[in-house]
């Protein structure tokens, strides 16, 4: 006997702390933004390739933390009109950005070094030490004014990556300004332009990996949908779970959807209820929609007593 498809969710409350957020991305561009003016006078006074790309890829912190400080509001307003799921995946999209600009600019950085090590410039090495310091604990500080805002957002793990290789950068300084002062080695310059070159390579790969798969639809991290759907399918009284989809709406918006079939008699509700929770405690997905209805009592695992002796999952 058929039954009415019922349709149930258990309300994802995807709060990210919009003020708190965006009162710490702020702090974090009015200390990018300031250093950077600092470190372009210093790479151009100094004649430093290291210095320079630094303050480069400070502008690109700075790009990277504007995006999120958008996005995340963007994130925070309620779903609504067409946007059903509201606007989260604007973060996606800034770490779509931030991973492209970081790959652009490794490789403009990259070319410039190579160039460098054919001709070293004259480079002030104690000049550059001085202002390395100076950025390394501006990063870390802005680092830390990062790492107070919502933590699995994709957007602010873009600006942290931009951040964090900027650390990386000015420890590359530091070590190239020492190398030229201890040893006169100009060619320490570039090397380091080129080390940072790489680490920027890594984490916008990373970024635009992870964005990928939120923007594919690919289930989440750590979820396998062929244990989700066993799992269901395993339950008392359900028969089959076909049209199972596992994916991510945005960072930290896991969410399901299935079509479940129980056996004649059973209370539909009741086994969406249950399944619901299921995914919850187990694979901590609490947005889930399934359509629950009675499987024919033809059906290949209904017997003739009306059970269903072995449940089974199609995708």
């Amino acid at each position: 006997m058929g039954h009415p498809h019922h349709h149930g969710g258990s309300g994802h409350h995807h709060g990210v702390s919009p003020d708190a957020d965006r009162r710490w991305l702020a702090l974090a561009l009015g200390l990018v933004a300031a250093f950077m003016a600092v470190e372009v006078v210093a790479g151009i006074l100094a004649s430093s390739l290291a210095l320079l790309s630094d303050a480069a890829h400070m502008l690109t912190d700075a790009g990277a933390i504007g995006l999120a400080l958008v996005a995340t509001r963007l994130a925070a307003r309620p779903p609504g009109g067409r946007f059903t799921f509201g606007l989260g995946r604007a973060e996606i999209l800034s770490a779509q950005g931030n991973g492209a600009t970081l790959l652009v600019l490794a490789g403009v950085l990259a070319v410039e070094a190579i160039a460098r090590l054919s001709h070293p410039a004259n480079v002030d090495g104690a000049f550059v030490v001085i202002v390395g310091v100076a950025g390394a604990g501006v990063n870390v500080a802005t680092a830390s004014a990062l790492s107070r805002a919502e933590r699995r957002s994709l957007a602010v793990q873009g600006a942290l990556a931009h951040v964090l290789t900027d650390l990386y950068a000015s420890l590359a300084a530091i070590l190239a300004g020492a190398a030229i002062v201890l040893w006169g080695w100009d060619r320490a310059d570039p090397i380091a332009s080129l080390v940072v070159s790489a680490l920027m390579v890594r984490s916008g790969w990373t970024l635009l990996r992870d964005s990928a798969r939120v923007l594919l639809e690919a289930a989440p991290a750590g979820v396998d949908p062929g244990a989700v759907g066993h799992a269901l399918a395993a339950q008392p009284g359900v028969v089959e779970v076909h049209d199972l989809h596992v994916w991510e709406v945005t960072s930290g918006f896991p969410a399901l959807a299935a079509h479940v079939l129980v056996r004649p008699g059973d209370d539909c509700h009741a086994t969406r209820r249950r399944l619901q929770r299921l995914a919850e405690e187990r694979f901590g997905i609490r947005h889930v929609t399934l359509q629950v209805d009675h499987a024919p009592d033809e059906h290949p695992l209904i017997d003739i007593q009306g059970r269903a002796p072995a449940a089974r999952r199609h995708d």
